[in-house]
C-alpha cells in the first residue's frame, strides 16, 4: 500500500467562451448577416476571424475596435478592400448582441457545487467590454471570485501571465489549482506553462499533440471531479 500525499486542491480556473456559456446565435451566422447587411460577398472565412482574433484583441481596447481592424485587415488578405472589412464589422456589431448569451448546461449547477469548496476565476481571451458584457448577462460573478481578461489585463492565453495573474488574485498556486477550458492550444497549453493541471473538456479528437492532466466530454462531467477520482486511487 502507498502513502503517497497530494495537495489539497484550492482553487479552479475557468475559461469562458465554449467552456461556461455561449453565444445564441453563433459567430458565423452573425457573420452572415453581417455580410449580407453590408451588402457584399462574404470577405472571409469565419474560421479566418478565430485565427485572428486573439492577435487583435491583444491591441484593441474595445470589441468594436477589434472586428473594425480583424475585418479590415482580413478584407485586405484577401483581396478586398480594407473598407469593406470595416463595413461588414459595423453590420456585424449592430447584429450581435454581447448579452444573448447563455450558459452551458449544466453550468449552473456545476458551479454551483465547486463554488462550495473551491475559490473560482474566469480567464479569458478578448476584449473587456464584450467579455464583461458576457459576463453580466449570465450573472456569473454570482460564483467567482476573480475574472481576468487575458489580452487586456495580461497578454492573451496560452501566455502563461494570465494564469499567474489569477493564482494571485485567488491567493492560491499553480501546485493547489486546476484550469477547465475547450481550447487545447489556449487553455491546455497555457495553464501547462503556468504549472497548474488541466481539464479539457472536449469530445473531439486529440491531434494537437498538446496533454491535458484529464479529459471529461462535457462541462457536466465536472459534478464528480476527475481530479477527485484520481486521487481517490492513489494510496490504493
Amino acid at each position: 500500500m502507498g502513502t503517497e500525499t497530494t495537495t489539497p486542491l484550492e482553487a479552479i480556473t475557468f475559461d469562458l467562451d465554449g467552456t461556461l456559456l455561449r453565444y445564441e446565435r453563433s459567430p458565423g451566422t452573425v457573420l452572415e448577416a453581417a455580410f449580407e447587411r453590408a451588402g457584399v460577398e462574404p470577405l472571409f472565412a469565419v474560421d479566418e476571424y478565430y485565427a485572428r482574433y486573439d492577435d487583435f484583441a491583444e491591441r484593441c481596447d474595445s470589441m468594436a475596435a477589434l472586428r473594425s481592424e480583424c475585418f479590415a485587415a482580413l478584407a485586405a488578405a484577401n483581396g478586398y478592400d480594407r473598407r469593406l472589412g470595416r463595413d461588414v464589422a459595423a453590420a456585424f456589431n449592430d447584429e450581435r448582441d454581447q448579452s444573448n448569451v447563455e450558459l452551458v448546461p449544466p453550468a449552473a449547477r456545476v458551479l454551483d457545487e465547486l463554488s462550495r469548496e473551491y475559490r473560482l476565476a474566469v480567464i479569458t481571451n478578448g476584449a473587456r467590454d464584450a467579455q464583461r458584457q458576457k459576463i453580466d448577462a449570465v450573472n456569473l460573478e454570482r460564483w467567482l471570485d476573480e475574472v481576468v481578461v487575458a489580452g487586456h489585463d495580461t497578454p492573451p492565453k496560452p501566455d502563461p501571465e494570465p494564469f499567474e495573474q489569477a493564482m494571485r488574485l485567488l491567493d492560491a498556486t499553480p501546485a493547489t489549482a486546476v484550469h477547465v477550458g475547450d481550447s487545447l492550444e489556449t487553455d491546455i497549453v497555457g495553464s501547462a506553462a503556468a504549472g497548474l493541471e488541466s481539464v479539457w473538456v472536449s469530445d473531439r479528437s486529440d491531434g494537437s499533440g498538446a496533454e491535458p492532466t484529464y479529459r471529461v466530454a462535457s462541462i457536466g462531467d465536472l459534478l464528480t471531479p476527475p481530479w477527485l477520482s484520481q486521487s481517490e486511487t492513489e494510496g490504493q
